[in-house]
């Protein structure tokens, strides 16, 4: 390997075994801590990754995260979390993972050893050059991963990545790598810990700033969100009591009728200039 694969460094830690609940949690926490001050450090490869979805999007593109394991679990979580926070289609952000929907929750051996199946998953979405397929993988060698996004590079569709060791093989193939380099985990080699938070930090601002551009947020409140539970009915309901200065009965009829924040007010503010 032609690079420090921090992921699989020694734990900074020994003999955990013998340390208490205490010692334990305390450890871990003092860990976590430096994951945020990692993902600072990757902020301009993120601000460039997130421009160029946010340009795919608005011109009629998809997002795809493509990953095995637990980064394959991330990005489809960010990607299933899209529709009912921001009102969009299922089929804008899709998140695909190293032995199919099964291997969500059960691992599937050696699925993410395929070089081949990364590219036919994406083609089997009718992947093409208006879209833009983000990779993610902690250690940044997974093949699976990094043969999808060669694939999708010599299609002449643009890729990215989320790693967390510098200068691995995935952040070499991808046009737009975001690189966040957590060191070493409390239990070595488990990256599902600050390697996993990390991924999940970045795919929040990734999915969340891209949404921004998108226009799917109006002031703080997510006026497209779904109307799926009753927690969110009566979000919906206190956000137009703040935005137009109504009572809750006229509140709960408005969204009664438009079933979504945005067009309720919309509607409110045409019959009321």
């Amino acid at each position: 390997m032609d690079f420090h694969k921090t992921t699989e460094q020694d734990s900074n830690y020994q003999n955990l075994e013998k340390l208490s609940a205490s010692e334990l949690i305390r450890a871990m926490n003092q860990e976590d801590k430096t994951v945020a001050f990692a993902v600072e450090k990757a902020l301009p490869q993120i601000e460039k990754l997130v421009e160029l979805v946010a340009d795919k999007l608005k011109t009629g593109g998809r997002l795809f995260y493509i990953g095995a394991g637990t980064s394959g679990r991330l990005g489809i979580l960010d990607a299933s979390e899209c529709p009912p926070t921001f009102g969009v289609s299922h089929e804008l952000v899709i998140g695909l993972i190293a032995g199919g929907d099964q291997a969500i929750r059960k691992a599937v051996e050696f699925a993410e050893d395929s070089t081949s199946q990364g590219w036919i998953d994406l083609q089997e979405k009718n992947i093409s050059t208006k879209d833009v397929v983000i990779g993610i993988a902690a250690s940044g060698t997974t093949p699976y991963v990094i043969a999808a996004l060669q694939a999708c590079n010599q299609n002449q569709i643009s890729t990215g990545c989320i790693t967390c060791n510098h200068g691995s093989p995935l952040a070499k193939t991808a046009q737009f790598p975001i690189e966040v380099v957590v060191g070493p985990e409390f239990v070595t080699g488990s990256s599902r810990m600050k390697a996993g938070t990390a991924q999940k930090l970045v795919l929040n601002m990734i999915s969340t700033s891209v949404m921004i551009l998108l226009g799917k947020v109006k002031g703080n409140k997510m006026v497209d969100m779904q109307l799926s539970n009753d927690k969110l009915v009566q979000r919906g309901i206190d956000m137009l009591i703040s935005e137009l200065s109504v009572n809750q009965e006229t509140a709960e009829q408005l969204l009664s009728m438009h079933k979504n924040v945005r067009t309720a007010i919309q509607h409110y503010r045409n019959e009321h200039k």
